[in-house]
């Protein structure tokens, strides 16, 4: 049986090629999958993206699935005991803006029916091809402006790009990969 030919990044391990198989680029418009992901690309500031993946398990056991509603309601205890899980990046800053994130998220999906309409209105739904990957671009920069002064955390152009890329709001597959 012959492979797909995958993005170089990907071949790095199973669980790396599984995620750009299924999920990366792909658009994605479930609210919560589209929470977890923001999510996830908060945890990477600073970090590799197998050292994020590799925690995701935990990362759901710690944040109830990625619940808008339950994570919304996390108290500092619940946070604390977090901070004790070794199977997760314990960055309180990190942590806490994804509580506070969950909650901002919710007023964005109160005015907008859902984040998902308010996310794709914004970006748009053309998926443009990229040339070259940028780290971040004149849209990205755009929208962690507005999300942060709708109330997000640690959310900038760059995280908001890779954000971009995993939902598939970009296609950033490379020029040999099966699934550009």
């Amino acid at each position: 049986m012959m492979e797909h030919q995958r993005c170089s990044w990907a071949n790095s391990s199973p669980a790396m090629q599984t995620y750009h198989d299924q999920e990366w680029g792909r658009p994605t418009y479930v609210d919560q999958e589209l929470f977890e992901r923001l999510c996830l690309e908060t945890y990477q500031a600073g970090l590799s993206w197998a050292t994020v993946l590799n925690k995701r398990a935990a990362f759901h056991r710690d944040f109830h699935d990625y619940q808008i509603q339950a994570v919304a309601a996390m108290t500092t205890q619940e946070i604390d005991a977090a901070m004790q899980d070794a199977g997760i990046i314990r960055n309180r800053r990190k942590l806490e803006a994804t509580v506070n994130n969950a909650q901002a998220w919710l007023k964005v999906t109160a005015k907008f029916g859902s984040f998902a309409n308010y996310f794709w209105a914004f970006v748009g739904e053309s998926m443009p091809l990229s040339r070259e990957v940028p780290t971040q671009t004149p849209l990205s920069i755009a929208l962690a402006k507005d999300l942060k002064k709708r109330g997000f955390k640690f959310i900038g152009p760059i995280a908001a790009y890779a954000f971009m890329q995993s939902v598939g709001a970009v296609n950033d597959h490379e020029k040999n990969c099966a699934w550009r």
